[in-house]
């Protein structure tokens, strides 16, 4: 388990300090060339410390660059862990694990996503300035309008009935009005006649 204990976590920044320092004066291994130490994670029982490392590689050599600094990372295990335990003045030394830090490459991917996405919003912004409406601005209606339309006369259709069916006072009698005569269609006799 991680540190989280205040000294786990004092050992974490000497380690990191000490191996960063050694990398960079004492190992003169052209494997180790542009890696950093990018962060170091003691157990609390002070017995083991990660060390995450990153390196700028050259386009298309990464894999392989990357596996040859890892093999001399190996390799200098016990050389480096002597320099802590000197530095340190512990009785005993947590083993060195190195682990590639994969976070610096992803947030790299995630700023490129990033990118491509502004670049995105900002082909639709240039395409939304001429853009024009495919029918009115506003194809809603809103309730102040329903209310006006009531209040004028022009409710009536040309029929003489309203849009509820509601005939007019002013309709126009036509002479063709219901008479309250039945006419049975079968026998063709008026309500008037008996069968």
């Amino acid at each position: 388990m991680a540190g989280t204990n205040p000294r786990a976590a004092r050992i974490a920044a000497l380690i990191q300090r000490v191996v960063a320092s050694a990398l960079e004066r004492q190992l003169h291994d052209e494997r180790l060339h542009n890696v950093t130490i990018t962060d170091v994670r003691v157990t609390n029982d002070l017995q083991i410390a990660t060390i995450y490392w990153t390196q700028l590689g050259h386009d298309g050599k990464e894999q392989g660059e990357r596996k040859r600094a890892q093999q001399a990372l190996n390799q200098a295990k016990g050389r480096l862990r002597t320099l802590v335990g000197r530095k340190a003045g512990l009785r005993l030394t947590p083993e060195l694990k190195f682990k590639f830090d994969e976070v610096p490459g992803e947030a790299t991917e995630i700023e490129d996503i990033l990118v491509t996405a502004r670049r995105r919003d900002e082909e639709l912004a240039k395409s939304r300035e001429h853009a024009q409406y495919a029918g009115e601005a506003d194809p809603y209606k809103h309730p102040e309008e329903r209310e006006n339309r009531w209040d004028d006369d022009d409710d009536y259709d040309d029929d003489g009935y309203d849009d509820y069916g509601e005939e007019s006072d002013d309709a126009v009698e036509t002479g063709d009005e219901h008479d309250d005569t039945d006419t049975d269609t079968d026998t063709g006799l008026t309500g008037g006649q008996n069968a």
